[in-house]
């Protein structure tokens, strides 16, 4: 009998055990089979990047020898006697594209208990399988996005009848959202933004009672906003922003109720905003910004009581100025950006105090920052492109909660408050193009998470400047065009990506702790009064994607060692003092023959972002390209795609390597007036992408090589005042460079190109289509200059700007440059 109660005693503290703490029973053996087979698959991937980009690491407690039920990112069913496998965690196991491939999924197929399955973030290429998915019988969640997905969504999808939540997002998916949609009337959440679906929006979506997100973002979504939209009852979000979808909302959507968000920015609707949105009582957040939608803002929009945010800016939308508005809503997020706002700012706004977010920017709004908008502790204030005066209020600088402030392109004057740094938690601060003067405020170093400062285009003065921590967050940082001298100043910290100081009057050498700054990708100190020898190390900023050294006094030779710069793209030495022959070494610059990997800061900011909630400016500047004559805007995302190397106005010597001709990414080459001579290397044209060549007012002589009728890319060209002879060569573009002034003052150049005959051949014929009014400007002249900064809101973050001059011509007088900025805005 004792025995028999030991037994059961013994029994009874195993059971308990066994529920407190792990369960007894081990997973199936197939279901732990079938998870090594598929870490063996990632492990077996070519290692073409880091070692980091293997899943080992996350998945070291996946072996043969223990229970796969707790193994990292696997959850089993413990209510279950064999204990299935039913939640896998595999989001963000791989970063780098095109490691793993759809087919490496196979073995999850043979966990049929799953119920919720968990991939995203992987950049799993090729499609989506298909056959396998209806293994999935009792799936509830599937989570696909952040992937590299192709194809068409497979109609196995569809069938999985106990389906709640789809997510494929940001993929690569293309076709149309097939009507079998309908068929997954459990669904609660449709995530299928950021992808290529074309097509319409099948009425079989109304099916889908149960719908509480309904996001379809990054169409291309046109026609008027339908007025159905306003049946819509049970939806908690929809959201159609920037796909491909080309037909109005369906009616058969009215099933659906309670919808709280209505997102359908960033697409091409047109049309009015329509009266039936009004019905949306429990309406939270209306987004319609950058469409193309028109007439006036209704005022009872500011009635709905539950309208939390409201996003109408970037349309053509208009803003009735002589209407009274008594708001019944209390808004956290407001942009009615571009949308006709005249005069001082509208008083009603100061009823609204919950606002963090504001974009009131490209309006007409004159006069000074109220001091009650100062007082508001908006987190993001964007009041760029109006016509605002005066100083800044202190009390704006007092706020702990002001992240990012945009005053850009306004007519603000005098100093800088001597509290800004208060404003400790300032992530971007844009003040270019004002009339700002005085010295800058020793408190801006207290804001050590600044991440963007732009001051260009005003008047600041002075030798010193805030002394930042050496390890403060500044990354990108612009006091161009403005009236500071001195030394070049080191005093922002290391940890600088962006440093633009040109046209200012720093004087002396460059200072050699720049190598300090370890992640420095773009130096611009032109336009100043630097001296000495060019400095050798230059060439041990490893990180340098591009240096703009223009218009100073540098002399001695360019160093060989300068093509250790594997990234360089954008190299500008025109205008100095510099000796010697180019540097053969430079066929070796190896950024100039690739496509460039994104900037830096656009993953410092993206860093940001996470912290800012649902909105933060992307900063789009471009750069003000002179071309030809003209203006253009060169958008900052392109500007590393423009590989430039400018050597002119110097007074270097020898010949034009022939290893220029490996620099196949090159869009921009200038040489001219130096005393190079011999004749042009053949290999010249083997520059495929070049779009300018400069090698006037040299000392070339012989032929121009025949291999110039393949440059495809070629708009410009100018060998004027060398000595060349010989025939033109004719063929591609070659053909059209017939402005005789690009081959002027040469020996005995020849050909159709300029109507001059070559000896044994005919009068070359006169076009009749040749207009007096043809660009006549030989030369190719680039100017790259910030010029502002558009902002908007974002889904998709940043875009980090460049400053910088990169011009192949001796620069107008400052004074000229000014002019024409103002006329720019």
């Amino acid at each position: 009998m004792a025995k028999s109660r030991l037994v059961g005693l013994c029994y009874l503290i195993f059971s308990l055990s066994c529920l407190s703490y792990s369960p007894c029973l081990s997973c199936p053996e197939d279901h732990k089979q079938a998870l090594l087979q598929f870490k063996f698959n990632l492990t077996q991937k070519p290692k073409t990047e880091s070692s980091t980009d293997m899943p080992t690491s996350t998945l070291l407690s996946w072996n043969s020898t223990s229970d796969c039920c707790r193994w990292e990112r696997v959850t089993c069913d413990i209510y279950s006697s064999s204990q299935p496998v039913i939640h896998l965690n595999l989001s963000a196991l791989i970063s780098s594209p095109g490691l793993v491939d759809s087919g490496a999924l196979a073995p999850l197929f043979r966990i049929q208990s799953l119920i919720e399955l968990d991939l995203s973030l992987n950049a799993i290429q090729g499609e989506i399988p298909a056959e396998q998915f209806l293994n999935f019988t009792g799936l509830v969640h599937l989570n696909l996005s952040s992937n590299s997905f192709t194809g068409a969504i497979p109609s196995q999808l569809f069938q999985l009848r106990y389906l709640e939540h789809l997510d494929l997002s940001t993929n690569l998916i293309s076709g149309n959202l097939s009507a079998d949609v309908g068929l997954l009337t459990n669904l609660k959440a449709l995530k299928l933004d950021e992808n290529n679906f074309v097509g319409e929006i099948p009425v079989e979506i109304g099916n889908l009672t149960q719908l509480k997100v309904l996001s379809l973002r990054h169409n291309r979504f046109s026609g008027r906003i339908p007025t159905s939209v306003s049946h819509l009852r049970e939806l908690h979000v929809m959201d159609f922003k920037n796909n491909t979808l080309s037909s109005a909302i369906p009616v058969e959507i009215g099933d659906l109720r309670n919808i709280s968000t209505l997102s359908l920015s960033q697409n091409s609707l047109t049309g009015e905003i329509p009266d039936s949105i009004k019905q949306l009582g429990q309406l939270e957040m209306l987004q319609l910004d950058a469409n193309s939608l028109y007439g006036e803002i209704p005022p009872w929009l500011f009635e709905m009581e539950a309208l939390k945010r409201l996003y109408l800016g970037g349309n053509k939308l208009v803003w009735n100025n002589s209407v009274k508005i008594s708001p019944k809503t209390s808004l956290s997020g407001l942009s009615l950006r571009s949308c006709g706002i005249v005069g001082k700012f509208p008083d009603w706004l100061s009823s609204q105090k919950e606002l963090n977010f504001l974009d009131l920017s490209y309006n007409n709004l004159d006069g000074t920052i109220p001091e009650w908008l100062g007082e508001m502790e908006i987190r993001i204030l964007l009041l760029s492109d109006n016509n605002l005066t005066g100083s800044l209020p202190p009390c704006l600088f007092e706020s702990q909660k002001l992240s990012i402030l945009d005053l850009s392109r306004n007519d603000f004057s005098s100093e800088l408050p001597d509290n800004l740094g208060n404003a400790t938690n300032l992530i971007i601060l844009l003040l270019q193009r004002n009339r700002f003067m005085g010295s800058l405020p020793e408190s801006l170093s207290r804001i050590q998470g600044l991440l963007m400062l732009d001051l260009s285009m005003n008047r600041f003065s002075g030798d010193r400047f805030p002394r930042f921590d050496i390890n403060a967050s500044l990354s990108y940082l612009d006091l161009s065009f403005n009236e500071f001298y001195g030394d070049v100043p080191m005093s922002f910290g290391r940890n600088i990506i962006v440093l633009a100081l040109g046209l200012n009057n720093f004087s002396g050498s460059l200072p050699e702790n720049l190598t300090e700054m370890k992640s420095l990708e773009h130096l611009d100190v032109h336009g100043n009064r630097i001296t000495g020898e060019f400095p050798d190390f230059i060439t041990k900023l490893w990180t340098l994607r591009a240096l703009n050294l223009r218009n100073n006094n540098l002399n001695g030779l360019i160093p060989d060692a300068l093509s250790n710069l594997a990234g360089l793209r954008i190299l500008d030495l025109s205008g100095n003092q510099l000796i010697g022959k180019i540097p053969p070494t430079f066929g070796s610059l190896t950024g100039m023959t690739q496509t460039p990997k994104g900037l830096a800061l656009y993953s410092a900011i993206e860093g940001v972002a996470a912290s800012l909630s649902e909105v933060i400016v992307y900063v789009n500047n471009g750069m003000l390209v002179i071309w030809k004559g003209s203006m253009q805007i060169l958008p900052s995302s392109m500007i590393y795609l423009y590989s430039v190397l400018d050597l002119s106005r110097n007074r270097l010597s020898d010949q034009i390597p022939s290893s220029l001709g490996n620099l196949e990414g090159l869009k921009t080459l200038n040489i001219s007036y130096n005393e190079i001579s011999g004749e042009i290397p053949s290999s010249i044209g083997d520059l495929k992408n070049l779009e300018s060549m400069d090698l006037s007012h040299n000392r070339l002589s012989g032929q121009l090589p025949k291999s110039f009728a393949r440059l495809q890319q070629l708009s410009t060209l100018d060998v004027s005042n060398n000595e060349l002879v010989g025939q033109i060569p004719e063929g591609g573009q070659m053909n059209l460079m017939n402005d005789p002034n690009s081959f002027a003052d040469n020996s005995g150049l020849c050909g159709a190109q300029i109507q001059v005959p070559c000896p044994g051949t005919s009068p070359p014929e006169v076009s009749p289509d040749l207009s007096e009014n043809d660009d006549k400007g030989a030369l190719l002249s680039w100017e790259m200059a910030v010029v502002g900064y558009p902002i908007g809101f974002i889904s998709t973050l940043v875009a980090a700007y460049f400053a910088g001059f990169f011009r192949l011509r001796t620069p107008e007088p400052r004074h000229q440059y000014n002019h024409c900025c103002q006329q720019q805005k």
